[in-house]
């Protein structure tokens, strides 16, 4: 440990700036996942965040909420499944909004359900709607006591936002949660000639005594024409998600590459430069498993440095919304890439580690050449 500090110290300018550099990467890693975590919440933070257990589909849905549709006989069918506890129906539109008095129009999502199924489990502000022309919004784009117009072709109709949810967006656009008679509403406002409006889905609670998951099975077993799931089978299937997943783990899979290497490369290098040094020390009498001791202890230390830089870094854009985004970072998945960093620098250091292992005091009395 002596002779770790006593290097790092007279070497701190560019040991300091392996850390810096150690911690950007960390930085970067960070922010990547925050991105991704951000991302795949605001495609189905609506879904994950919803209070039922179940969601029940159309078959040919592909498990995405705005292009399903159960019809009424299939309807039927699935709650005559034994196992269903509460349920209620859950309709999906697309539409033009217009919030206040800005200017420009949106598109929104407006989700309705016949009861409090479906709806945002935890409110971030406000209270629960319980009328018709109300609704909860999500937090990022929505505030209480806005008036959002519905807009249509007959002028539309204005909904009340009496409260808004976190993470509860829906395709990474703005969602307003409402009563069922809302949605009929918003969907003949654009179709009048609508005689019948099915739901989009089921928000099915199982019965007590009836895991969700064996609720799904049973469904699913029974009624051919629908495809129900869990709630976070539901979030992690949907249209999108995986291939979302799959990019962001190809770059943090790239960063994952540079660690070893950046960290690698540094201490060889400074083990070369220092070679005739360390001859020196093992011809006086020092153990090889000191100088390992000595320089496994230096990469814990500039790699537990760089992470705290790292970390001090992101820790200021925790919360912080980019473009609706919100960058959110869990303390578990922080800790998990600060050890994988630490397990990387060790890696890429063995080179050194073996090169210092290699050292034997005989080279004290080779020529110069020998001695590199």
């Amino acid at each position: 440990m002596f002779l770790a500090l006593r290097e790092i110290r007279r070497g701190l300018v560019r040991f300091g700036m392996l850390a810096v550099a150690i911690g950007l990467l960390l930085f970067l890693v960070l922010f990547q996942q925050a991105l991704q975590q951000g991302l795949v919440t605001a495609f189905v933070g609506a879904i994950r965040n919803q209070s039922a257990p179940v969601i029940v589909y159309g078959i040919d849905a592909q498990r995405a909420l705005q292009g399903s549709m159960l019809t009424p006989d299939v309807e039927q069918q699935v709650l005559a499944v034994d196992g269903i506890g509460e349920h209620n129906r859950i309709g999906e539109t697309t539409l033009s909004v217009r919030v206040g008095d800005a200017a420009d129009a949106t598109e929104a999502s407006l989700i309705g359900t016949d009861g409090p199924l479906g709806q945002p489990r935890e409110l971030a502000a406000g209270r629960a709607a319980d009328g018709p022309n109300q609704a909860v919004g999500s937090s990022v784009d929505f505030a209480v006591g806005d008036m959002v117009t519905v807009l249509a072709p007959d002028g539309g109709f204005e909904v009340e936002v009496v409260g808004v949810a976190d993470d509860v967006q829906l395709s990474v656009s703005p969602t307003l949660f409402t009563d069922y008679a809302t949605f009929e509403a918003a969907v003949q406002a654009f179709n009048p000639d609508a005689a019948e409006i099915p739901a989009s889905a089921l928000a099915v609670a199982p019965a007590r005594g009836v895991e969700p998951a064996e609720l799904v099975d049973r469904i699913n077993d029974q009624v051919g024409d629908a495809d129900a799931v869990t709630r976070a089978d539901a979030a992690d299937s949907a249209p999108g998600v995986a291939q979302v997943r799959q990019s962001f783990q190809v770059i943090l899979g790239l960063y994952a590459l540079i660690v070893p290497l950046v960290t690698g490369l540094f201490f060889l290098i400074i083990t070369l430069q220092k070679a005739r040094a360390l001859v020196l020390l093992r011809a006086i009498g020092a153990r090889s498993g000191v100088l390992l001791r000595a320089l496994f202890a230096q990469v814990l230390m500039i790699t537990l440095a760089g992470i705290a830089v790292g970390v001090l870094l992101a820790l200021p854009l925790s919360g912080r919304q980019i473009g609706g985004l919100t960058l959110r970072y869990d303390p578990a998945s922080v800790a998990t890439w600060a050890l994988v960093f630490v397990a990387l620098a060790v890696v890429g250091a063995l080179a050194s580690l073996a090169r210092v292992r290699r050292t034997e005091p005989v080279a004290a009395v080779e020529p110069a050449g020998g001695a590199a």
